[in-house]
């Protein structure tokens, strides 16, 4: 078992990753090793909706920037799946999106790759737009066929400020079982 998460986050360090850094944590601690991808170091171009991927079936995307094969790849060979993202005007940034929607649709030209995967969204607000957002990324993964499991409240952490989240104890707890219960699921599914 390995843990992928994937910050869209355009700040190295913020509370996104802080967020994502403690579900890692969660993880590890229970023996899956995990890896933190910052969009903000590696951009990922939007999808042009062209279908090659589905007329290729290679796992490759005609676009040729680096970025999006190389996350691609790991997203492919993880087998829980983390992405959070901050809250940009009401939704999520559009670097996440444009991973998701590439990643998206040459998951499912070959073979819907991420099926049967866990994982989830979770999400930084400073004031609001955080259910839209969680909402918005939730979609994915449903949409991808993966597994989600439920947690005390929404993956949600409120802060503005870099390290702020970590002031959120009723967020940060969220996450924290969010992740505890993906360990938990990764136990039953394993045995």
């Amino acid at each position: 078992m390995k843990a992928l998460a994937i910050s869209g986050s355009a700040r190295v360090n913020g509370n996104t990753e802080n967020v994502l850094n403690i579900c890692l944590e969660v993880l590890s601690d229970a023996g899956i090793p995990g890896e933190l991808i910052r969009l903000a170091a590696s951009p990922v171009r939007p999808c042009t909706a062209c279908g090659t991927c589905f007329k290729r079936k290679d796992n490759t995307c005609i676009q040729q920037d680096d970025a999006f094969h190389d996350i691609y790849n790991k997203m492919r060979e993880a087998d829980i799946l983390l992405v959070g993202s901050p809250v940009y005007f009401g939704s999520a940034t559009a670097d996440l999106t444009a991973l998701l929607d590439r990643a998206g649709y040459v998951g499912r030209a070959n073979g819907n790759v991420f099926s049967r995967k866990l994982g989830g969204p979770v999400v930084v607000a400073r004031r609001a737009g955080q259910n839209f957002t969680l909402a918005q990324l939730l979609f994915w993964f449903m949409i991808m066929d993966m597994i989600v499991p439920g947690s005390s409240y929404w993956n949600v952490g409120f802060g503005r400020a870099q390290g702020e989240v970590l002031e959120d104890t009723e967020g940060i707890e969220t996450v924290r079982h969010f992740a505890e219960n993906l360990v938990w699921l990764a136990r039953k599914l394993n045995a």
